[in-house]
């Protein structure tokens, strides 16, 4: 659940600066002596960002700092971004705040094998598929990336000239943008924008839930 702190104000004068400092010395020793600044100019202020979208996009949580180090050979112990997902439906709402400034994305970062299987299906669809090719170009007519891993060529069974071979060889969608650092960093307007890229891909959202819907398959290891 999302911990309401009161309203969003913006996020504090070293929300940026703190990344950089981290990545200089990215230790625990550093981290405990800064945490102070983490947590007041950060965190606190993501936390407050959620509860001000909760009523719309639903509740949100603010991912731990630490980072997952058992299968990498970068051994460094934190992100360098503080990151928060939002929403309960299978496309999901995404902001992060780093050294490079704010960041905004909606979609489905990676798509299991069934969820593949969905898309690739309805995006060759002549129905469905010009439905989201259509959205997709919108969006990015409107400043949106269109992100997400892609295969090199088409998936196996669809022609290389396939009117939509580029949507076909996602494996992700998303739509996201990214802003440097600014002194509107630390007023509502990061609000602002967070939620207005949100909206503007709600179309391809509710596409993706519609046409694709969370994963049927059992979780590793059951």
């Amino acid at each position: 659940m999302t911990t309401v702190l009161g309203r969003f104000t913006g996020f504090g004068p070293r929300a940026v600066s703190f990344w950089h400092e981290l990545e200089a010395d990215n230790s625990k020793a550093f981290f405990d002596a800064h945490r102070d600044v983490y947590e007041r100019d950060i965190r606190e202020p993501l936390e407050r960002l959620l509860g001000e979208v909760a009523a719309e996009f639903g509740d949100g949580k603010v991912f731990r700092p630490h980072r997952d180090v058992r299968f990498s050979a970068d051994t460094s112990p934190y992100k360098l971004h503080a990151g928060a997902v939002v929403g309960s439906r299978a496309a999901a709402y995404y902001t992060a705040v780093s050294g490079d400034g704010l960041l905004a994305a909606s979609g489905y970062y990676q798509m299991s094998r069934d969820q593949l299987e969905r898309f690739r299906v309805a995006v060759a669809d002549d129905t469905s598929g010009p439905v989201l090719a259509g959205l997709v170009a919108q969006a990015r007519d409107a400043g949106a990336d269109v992100g997400g891993s892609a295969l090199a060529t088409a998936p196996r069974g669809y022609p290389r000239d396939h009117p939509r071979v580029d949507l076909l060889r996602h494996k992700g969608l998303t739509l996201s943008r990214a802003w440097p650092e600014h002194g509107w960093l630390r007023t509502r307007e990061a609000l602002r924008r967070v939620v207005a890229l949100w909206r503007e891909t709600e179309d391809i959202d509710a596409w993706l839930d519609e046409h694709v819907g969370p994963s049927t398959e059992e979780p590793p290891g059951r």
